[in-house]
């Protein structure tokens, strides 16, 4: 019987006998293949004497590469940097910056002759400049608005409706008017502005930043009470951008009351007094969203009205009959830091009913 590696018909004839011997030394079993390790000679030992003949391969490496390591390490520091970015960046929003304080000026007109006077309140309307003038809220009308650059049609609108309501609350609340409360306008001011209003009826000033008629219309009630609720009312409303962020609204009305003395009877005549408003308010976005205002200008003239008498806190309207007392307005001291000047005026008589 033929040995593993003989032919099946056994070793042919003339073949050298041994045949395994023979090529011993160059056949290798199964284990001997799976068990060697490639080798592969590089150019440089092939033409080396002294070098090492073969060059091994590197051993695969396992687990991630270090381009791959760096790349993951890399992510997480653009990752971690844009949190903390987020978070706290260098370029901090600025603060807001606290409004200017509101300027203000109360002019006091004295009449020329002695304040007519009727026990017809709508006769005393009818033969005055205003007979045309609207009733009540409806006489401060809205005007058609437009977008801006920056701002919506409903931004423009909210605006403009702010600015009417904080002329309905300081001109025509009768609680508002005989000093009852200021709660009705203190409600509708930038919160920012609130210190300077408070201060204005705390501790009332002649210095253009502090006078409570300045905000509102006060009457003195111990001398004035109103004859007839409908107050008379004319005017316009103007708003444009102030800027990319701010809208301005303009209001420019002329308040007309019917007056008499406190605690008279039916029968006391009443008399007209007149009281133009300009006011410049400001909104910035926030505002328009909390509906509120930032008031920056209020221009008053008032009449008739005593020059000598304090116009700062309460308004002292001459009642029918009553005449203005010789005199200018209150003193005025150049060397006083901080004050403002006393100013009066006249009143024409063309704005008294003709009677």
């Amino acid at each position: 019987m033929g040995g593993p590696g003989d032919p099946p018909e056994g070793t042919p004839e003339g073949a050298p006998a041994g045949g395994e011997d023979e090529y011993r030394s160059v056949v290798f079993d199964e284990s001997f293949v799976r068990a060697a390790r490639l080798q592969e000679f590089s150019a440089r030992e092939r033409m080396a004497d002294h070098a090492p003949a073969v060059r091994r391969r590197p051993a695969l490496q396992r687990g991630l590469s270090r381009q791959a390591l760096i790349l993951v390490l890399l992510i997480a520091i653009a990752f971690g940097t844009a949190i903390y970015m987020g978070v706290r960046h260098p370029y901090q929003t600025p603060a807001a910056q606290p409004p200017e304080p509101v300027r203000m000026t109360v002019i006091p007109l004295a009449p020329q002759t002695a304040v007519p006077g009727s026990t017809d309140v709508d006769e005393l309307y009818t033969h005055s400049p205003a007979a045309q003038f609207g009733v009540g809220a409806e006489g401060i009308a809205l005007p058609a608005s437009r977008r801006t650059a920056h701002f919506s049609d409903s931004q423009v609108v909210t605006a403009l409706t702010t600015a009417k309501d904080y002329l309905v609350n300081s001109s025509l609340d009768p609680e508002v008017l005989t000093g009852g409360t200021n709660r009705p306008v203190r409600v509708l001011l930038d919160p920012q502005q609130l210190e300077q209003f408070d201060q204005s009826f705390d501790h009332p000033a002649a210095d253009g930043r502090h006078a409570p008629t300045g905000w509102l219309v006060r009457f003195d009630p111990s001398r004035t009470e109103l004859a007839e609720p409908g107050i008379r009312v004319q005017g316009t409303l103007r708003a444009a951008e102030f800027d990319s962020n701010t809208l301005e609204v303009v209001a420019d009305h002329t308040f007309v009351y019917a007056l008499k003395p406190a605690g008279s009877d039916a029968k006391a005549e009443a008399s007209l007094f007149t009281v133009r408003r300009e006011l410049h308010f400001r909104f910035d976005r926030d505002d328009l969203r909390l509906h509120q205002a930032e008031l920056v200008v209020s221009s008053v003239q008032a009449g008739p009205l005593a020059c000598a008498d304090d116009s700062v806190s309460r308004l002292r309207p001459l009642l029918a009959g009553q005449t203005a007392k010789a005199g200018g307005p209150a003193g005025t001291d150049p060397y006083a830091t901080g004050s403002a000047t006393a100013l009066c005026g006249s009143l024409a008589t063309s704005a008294q009913p003709k009677l």
